[in-house]
C-alpha cells in the first residue's frame, strides 16, 4: 500500500473516531479529560493526517526527499 494512501486511511479513522466522541461522548469528565473535548482535538488531528495525505499524494511517490 502507497504511503499517502495510508496516511489517508490513518486520518480518516482518527477523524471518524473523534466525531463519534463528539456526537455520542458525556460531558462528564472521565480523569481529566472531557470525551467531547478530545473528540475535537481527535478531528483536528485527522484533518491535519488527511492534509498530509494530500500533499503526499499531490507531491507523488517518486519525488525524493532533500
Amino acid at each position: 500500500m502507497n504511503r499517502a494512501v495510508k496516511t489517508l486511511l490513518e486520518g480518516a479513522v482518527t477523524f471518524l473516531a473523534g466525531l463519534a466522541l463528539k456526537l455520542f461522548g458525556t460531558d462528564e469528565q472521565i480523569v481529566w479529560v472531557t470525551p467531547t473535548k478530545a473528540g475535537v482535538v481527535l478531528m483536528a488531528v485527522g484533518g491535519c493526517l488527511l492534509v498530509a495525505a494530500l500533499l503526499q499524494s499531490l507531491r507523488g511517490a517518486g519525488a525524493s526527499r532533500t
